[in-house]
């Protein structure tokens, strides 16, 4: 049996040495039927995270469990072991993603239920948001397309969903299964693909989440590493030859690229 009732929801936090940032990131949590659940995976944190100290910071209570990783998993077994102890232990429609740091405007999860809730034929939506440079105060406001057919074009350039802005079917696991172990710095990006070819998706053109630009964080030091899987996830998932080949091309561009103009390149796109 499981172990909690039926639920709208479940978000998912990995947390990694920023107690900090995951409280900023609960406090943002909010939704009027308080009908859902947060899981915290803390990865081997040096400082571990537990309900106690949660309890302890936290101004408003929340429905949360703590699972902690004995050592450091990394991202994708952390993220597979959430996915793995949700299907286990909830009955819940949906997953929903955040990042420590990360914060969600208040009607964040509502919108996104309702409208999961009035299109049963997407499997999984993301949203605009807002990145942010509290170092530095750069910032700027991340769009993508909307609709499917747009969507999926859009999807051989760039991972178009941004992963802490995230929510998808919990029964769509069944057919696509948990986020790859071979694709390391785009296991998100492949997750992505494996649900747009078992269900339609969309992007909410809102701005609901808020994000933390982390120049410390794996995407960003691994500019190279993560370049290299986005084109291992385009060569397995990809179908248009066209598509492909432009993909490739832009990609050997942004690997020669500074980060430094890169990070103007987003602002720009967005």
């Amino acid at each position: 049996m499981k172990s909690f009732g039926e639920i709208d929801f479940c978000l998912l936090i990995p947390c990694y040495n920023n107690f900090s940032g995951l409280i900023i990131s609960l406090e943002s949590v909010v939704y009027p039927s308080e009908n859902y659940l947060v899981l915290v995976i803390d990865d081997g944190s040096k400082d571990p995270v537990t309900i106690e100290r949660l309890n302890k910071e936290m101004k408003i209570k929340k429905p949360v469990v703590v699972l902690q990783n004995e050592k450091n998993l990394g991202i994708t077994v952390t993220l597979n072991k959430g996915l793995s102890w949700i299907e286990e232990n909830t009955n819940t429609k949906y997953i929903a993603r955040l990042d420590c740091g990360d914060t969600c405007v208040a009607e964040r999860f509502v919108t996104q239920v309702q409208y999961m809730d009035a299109n049963p034929e997407i499997g999984l939506t993301g949203s605009w948001c807002r990145i942010i440079d509290e170092e530095t105060s750069f910032n700027y406001s991340y769009k993508a397309p909307v609709q499917d057919d747009a969507i999926r074009k859009a999807m051989y350039f760039r991972n178009v969903f941004m992963h802490a802005t995230v929510m998808f079917r919990t029964s769509l696991l069944k057919k696509t299964g948990y986020y790859p172990t071979n694709f390391e710095y785009a296991e998100d990006y492949a997750f992505f693909w494996n649900l747009m070819n078992v269900s339609k998706v969309c992007i909410i053109g809102k701005f609901i989440v808020v994000c933390e630009l982390n120049k410390r964080g794996i995407s960003y030091k691994n500019k190279g590493k993560q370049l290299f899987a986005r084109a291992k996830v385009i060569n397995a998932f990809g179908s248009n030859l066209v598509l492909k080949i432009s993909a490739y091309m832009r990609l050997a561009l942004l690997f020669v690229l500074p980060k430094g103009i890169l990070l103007q390149l987003k602002k720009w796109d967005g």
